[in-house]
């Protein structure tokens, strides 16, 4: 901090003027913003259907494992996930 002001180095920006700089550097074109957001929802589908059928086909062997970790708390992360991925979908089309 101190040899920064003896060299005469600029301020650090606030937080929010970094992120107005930010944006205007790396705003996306809608065709970006378009095909990540489908990346996100299309990940988060494909990890409920694909989880919960896998989860469903193996709930004997769960169940019989006697794991600390029991059907609800399975669906529970699978569900979670996907709804985290749909939501960061949503997100890079929306910021």
């Amino acid at each position: 901090m101190a040899r920064d002001l003896v060299l005469g180095a600029p301020p650090a920006p606030t937080f929010k003027e970094a992120l107005k700089d930010d944006k205007a550097q790396y705003d996306d074109c809608t065709p970006c913003r378009v095909v990540g957001s489908a990346v996100f929802v299309g990940l988060g589908a494909y990890t409920y259907i694909s989880g919960h059928s896998q989860l469903k086909a193996q709930e004997a062997a769960i169940l019989k494992s006697k794991s600390m970790f029991g059907m609800a708390s399975r669906r529970a992360g699978l569900t979670g996930t996907a709804v985290i991925m749909v939501g960061l979908g949503a997100y890079r089309w929306f910021a």
